[in-house]
């Protein structure tokens, strides 16, 4: 066991896409960053996996675009309910949208974080520790100064910087030792995420849930797989009635999956996910900033969460890089996040619970299988309503773009 201390001018706990999105912009800015990730690699499955129209945007800004695009993907250019008359209820168009991508592109996280991981070597000042566990805070005169960690191998130390952003995600741990708690909004369903295979023949353009009997299915199509989101009532363990149980509910809902159910062997094939919505009333103190998922956890509903926490780290990156030049930034330049990125957060965290309380809570108590008739009355009367939704979910109030100290001409794509 070897005890070291190190010094950088930032540091950032996770990498996630909030974290390396950071890592990359600040290197850029020749800003000497350190990224953390606790795992070896980033193959991990059912993370959030919708890249959306104000990412794939800033991707091209960043000359990572056609990179990206050559990456194993489908596109989503809409999303909506099936009601049961058989007609479909289209609550977002993307395609409405006026930007050069107008969907969302499903690929596996680990490839999109690979990519930015790659990009970000290439900057002299970027540096990427593998398997290494930010373990608590280290003050100093009142301020938050460093971190300490853990690697794999069992070495301890800490690192000193001007600067911790805590991109660890709904559960950060530097939050907690930082003393920050969220305000916690009530969400009515928990997530179980499985996968099954797809044929080429199934078309998958179009975000459909299926609504049935208290439970809910969000069929997400990949290249080759749907990666599916079962909602079930909040605290109900699925695992207590078996996989046989567990197939049944979902050839119930999903009628169309009922020839490949058999390909879940155990209740181990499904992961779950405790639902959290929620935000912090600061997301700073001295020393120390929360972005992504570590400053509001999102629901999974319009799988924004990875584009919020991309363009909190675009705005942290843009606000901070010179006061990082400088030296430390003050606590009312850390304030200048939360500022700017509150509004946009707020109202997608408003249509989240929108849609929880008029379309998720009436499933799950059983009222109804679909949104509510007026609802679908609406959207049918007037269809360019679609664009709203399309347009918070796909863009955001405020999309925030790369900064001029980032961006790259257009890299070619790898053949």
């Amino acid at each position: 066991m070897v005890e070291m201390t190190e010094r950088t001018s930032c540091v950032v706990i996770g990498g996630g896409p909030a974290g390396m999105v950071t890592g990359l912009l600040l290197a850029r800015a020749g800003v000497e960053v350190t990224v953390l990730e606790k795992h070896a690699d980033f193959l991990r499955d059912f993370r959030g996996d919708t890249v959306h129209p104000s990412t794939l945007t800033l991707l091209d800004e960043l000359g990572l675009g056609e990179r990206f695009h050559a990456l194993p993907h489908s596109e989503l250019t809409s999303a909506g309910f099936p009601q049961e008359n058989g007609e479909l209820m289209k609550l977002a168009d993307f395609t409405r949208l006026k930007v050069a991508h107008p969907y969302i592109a499903m690929v596996p996280q680990w490839d999109f974080l690979d990519l930015l991981a790659e990009s970000a070597r290439k900057e002299p000042t970027f540096v990427q520790r593998m398997e290494t566990e930010c373990t608590g805070l280290v003050r100093e005169h009142g301020r938050v100064a460093g971190i300490t960690y853990r690697t794999s191998a069992g070495e301890i130390g800490e690192i000193r910087a001007d600067l911790v952003i805590a991109a660890d995600g709904r559960w950060s741990l530097a939050r907690r030792e930082a003393g920050l708690v969220p305000r916690e909004y009530d969400c009515p369903f928990d997530v179980w995420w499985f996968r099954l295979s797809r044929g080429d023949d199934e078309a998958g353009t179009m975000l459909l849930p299926k609504m049935r009997d208290r439970r809910f299915a969000v069929p997400l199509p990949r290249p080759d797989f749907y990666q599916v989101a079962y909602l079930a009532p909040k605290g109900e363990d699925l695992r207590a009635h078996g996989i046989e149980a567990f197939r049944e509910n979902v050839a119930q809902i999903c009628p169309e999956f009922t020839d490949r159910v058999h390909e879940l062997a155990a209740m181990d094939d499904v992961k779950f996910l405790d639902v959290r919505l929620n935000l912090l009333r600061q997301w700073h103190v001295d020393g120390l900033l929360c972005i992504g998922d570590a400053a509001h956890a999102m629901s999974p509903i319009g799988g924004v969460g990875i584009n919020l926490a991309v363009q909190d780290a675009v705005a942290a990156a843009t606000l901070l890089a010179e006061p990082l030049r400088r030296g430390r930034p003050t606590p009312a330049e850390l304030a200048k996040v939360r500022a700017r990125r509150l509004a946009p957060t707020l109202l997608v965290q408003g249509l989240q619970r929108l849609l929880h309380r008029t379309v998720v809570r009436g499933v799950m108590s059983g009222k109804r299988n679909g949104p509510p008739a007026p609802m679908i009355k609406a959207f049918a009367r007037f269809p360019r309503l679609s664009y709203f939704p399309a347009r918070l979910l796909g863009l955001g109030l405020r999309p925030e773009h790369a900064p001029a100290f980032a961006r790259r001409a257009m890299e070619p794509a790898q053949r």
